[in-house]
């Protein structure tokens, strides 16, 4: 069977520059589905993507379909014969159906069955509704329709080629007659482009001024920019959302090296990088101590005769928008920054739960507790909260809400703050995400904690919780902020203490009652897709989260000991051990788990357990203290032979009942060894 390579490419005015990569990657994706679906093997596919096309190219297609043998059950022999042997009407009817004659009906099991060999179809015939049906599924929100059409795309298509291998595939889809013809950069080659294989696909589009495949595109901006930003003694912030969309937009990427008036330089620069990236496109440069330096690089979609007037055209766009963001860091200087706090009142945070100058006083109060609990200054802690939402009604972040914090932390400077306050208020909102780092100073890790608790503790008392998908308040994103926090900062803190006190500043507001213990059980919910995500055990979790530590940074150290307890040829053992000594205590009546008294032994397996016990008791005390858990189990372990030699020689539920009831004290107090970490018994 021959093969050739076969591509498509869609002509149509210029894409969403958001939505280009995934377009691509979805259209590669339906052809490859509907390739398999079709049986037509295949080598490599290749995926292209620029402004004004979509384009996918298969190696090494099969010409046709191979044969396959299709069959059709019919009904029972007992109904299609009769007592004599002879087809009745169902029989007569079923191969009449199949086209077939009695004699080529097969008889051999229960039911009549025919099977017949279907040739298959050629390649050539099923791409096109292949194709079709590639582009029917692409995810595209919402479809338009242009002229008297009526076919829906999300732009209006130019053209359609399509080959296999240098045959044009004669169709019709989405208004468009399939050809060999492809066009050029719109400005450099706007003629036809005539594609002889899809091979040559790439180099001819090459020729004609235009980098069909996306990800070249991507990596000659990349290259090039960092040679120009290192040129210039800097290095080009390139993110990597901003860099594809940026080669979404050109066809032809040329670089350029602009500038900018350096007495902008005096704003936060995080403004000036923030309109640069999102209202122009623009990478901007950093030197050597990450300071803005005041050049920027516009990516040219076409190689002009003189460079030189585009650099000037961008430098005059950038201009009116840099001066926006001096002019409103220039008004906020009018005011010191606690002078922003009055207008807070104005602002509300919630119906229920008052304004941005309420929450603002009970973050102060908050900020203070936990920092007292930490041996802190509650002094600094107390000012950050009180500051922490003043630059909300600033110029600043009105025109820029992604500065919310920033802002704060350059007018806590401006206004002779504290620099560790004025660190905190910026650190505030971290982590912004799932990846994203927490708060490198203790006291931006404060401020962040009272910020979050104090939004779940106020949210959850007016009965707003999160239901499904739906978490308008970002509640679950703030109890894992509040987790990684503690857990990567190393806090130790007593959570349902901070909640009660979180809940108590809201007690003129709202009732309260019950709160903190279900934000609790919220938070520590969140831990479980937390460890999830690291790959830990569920069973691990389980196990610490019945002890109900207080401190997460404890419960966490608890699960890490357990899940590297889990991998010792112990542990089941010991688990297994454990669950019996469980149930056996869970089912006494006696329920003792006072003093062993030794005279009550009757076997040396008793005495040898009551002594490792002793032993392991004196060996993890300090470990305890010392919440080095993963040691504790280590010791533990080594009581597997003990403990599995008491169990196969003692009777734990002897009739004496003194006897049992001592035995059952023996293993309470084994038990208790294994509960200064966790359950284990859940981990069998």
């Amino acid at each position: 069977m021959s093969r050739e390579d076969f591509l498509v490419e869609l002509g149509c005015q210029e894409l969403p520059p958001k939505a280009l990569n995934d377009l691509s990657e979805a259209f590669a994706r339906g052809i490859e589905s509907g390739l398999a679906a079709a049986s037509l093997r295949h080598g490599k596919i290749h995926r292209y993507g620029a402004p004004r096309r979509l384009a996918v190219r298969v190696d090494s297609l099969i010409s046709q379909q191979p044969e396959r043998e299709e069959r059709i059950d019919g009904p029972p022999l007992s109904i299609a014969f009769d007592s004599n042997g002879l087809p009745t009407a169902a029989a007569q009817g079923f191969a009449n159906k199949c086209g077939a004659s009695l004699n080529q009906l097969d008889k051999s099991g229960s039911k009549l069955c025919f099977s017949r060999r279907i040739p298959g179809q050629s390649s050539r015939e099923l791409l096109p509704a292949i194709v079709e049906a590639a582009l029917a599924a692409l995810p595209i929100p919402k479809r338009m329709r242009w002229g008297a059409r009526r076919e829906e795309f999300v732009r209006p298509t130019e053209w359609l080629l399509m080959l296999y291998g240098e045959q044009v595939i004669d169709c019709c889809i989405l208004g468009q007659q399939a050809g060999a013809l492809s066009y050029g950069h719109r400005f450099h080659h706007p003629q036809a482009v005539s594609v002889q294989r899809p091979a040559s696909y790439l180099d001819d589009l090459r020729r004609a001024h235009v980098l069909a495949d996306f990800a070249e595109r991507r990596r000659l901006i990349e290259r090039r920019c960092q040679a120009l930003a290192e040129a210039e003694g800097g290095r080009a912030i390139m993110p990597p959302g901003l860099l594809d969309e940026v080669t979404a937009l050109v066809e032809w990427p040329v670089p350029l090296v602009c500038s900018f008036e350096e007495r902008f330089l005096a704003v936060p620069q995080e403004a000036l990088i923030m309109t640069m990236q999102d209202n122009q496109k623009y990478f901007c440069l950093l030197d050597a101590q990450g300071k803005l330096l005041p050049r920027f690089i516009a990516v040219a979609n076409l190689e002009s005769k003189d460079a030189a007037q585009i650099i000037a055209g961008n430098e005059k766009v950038v201009r009116p928008r840099l001066a926006d963001a001096e002019f409103f860091f220039n008004q906020d200087q009018k005011y010191p920054l606690q002078d922003l706090n009055a207008r807070l009142a104005q602002v509300v945070f919630q119906a229920q739960l008052g304004s941005l100058q309420d929450k603002a006083a009970r973050l102060a109060k908050l900020s203070r507790y936990i920092a007292e609990g930490l041996d802190l200054c509650p002094e600094q802690a107390e000012r950050a909260g009180l500051l922490a939402k003043a630059d909300l009604v600033s110029e600043m972040v009105g025109e820029f809400p992604a500065m919310q914090g920033i802002a704060g932390y350059y007018y806590a400077h401006r206004s002779g703050e504290d620099e560790a306050v004025a660190l905190a208020i910026k650190e505030q909102y971290l982590p912004a995400g799932p990846s994203s780092p927490v708060p490198a100073s203790i006291l931006g890790a404060v401020l962040a904690l009272a910020e979050r608790i104090d939004t779940l503790v106020g949210i959850f008392a007016i009965g707003q919780l999160p239901s499904g998908s739906k978490d308008p308040y970002g509640l679950r994103r703030a109890a894992l902020g509040v987790l990684r926090i503690l857990i990567e900062k190393k806090i130790d803190l007593d959570l349902p203490a901070v909640l009660n006190t979180a809940a108590a500043l809201y007690a003129e507001k709202v009732a309260t009652d019950g709160v903190a213990a279900q934000v609790s059980e919220f938070i520590l919910d969140r831990l479980r897709a937390y460890y999830e995500d690291q790959g830990i055990d569920f069973a691990a979790y389980q196990a610490v989260r019945v002890l109900e530590p207080v401190s997460p940074y404890d419960f966490n150290l608890r699960v890490r000991a357990v899940q590297e307890f889990r991998q010792l040829p112990q542990a089941a053992a010991l688990a297994a051990a454990n669950k019996r000594v469980h149930n056996l205590l869970s089912k006494s009546d006696e329920k003792r788990t006072g003093k062993v008294e030794a005279h009550y032994f009757e076997l040396p397996a008793e005495f040898s357990l009551f002594a490792a016990i002793g032993k392991a008791q004196q060996a993890i005390t300090p470990l305890v203290s010392a919440r080095n858990y993963s040691e504790v189990l280590l010791c533990l372990a080594r009581l597997d032979g003990v403990v599995n030699g008491f169990f196969e020689v003692v009777l734990v539920n002897a009739e004496n009942a003194k006897i049992r009831a001592n035995r059952h004290a023996l293993l309470g107090q084994l038990r208790a060894l294994f509960l200064k970490v966790a359950d284990i018994s859940l981990l069998g």
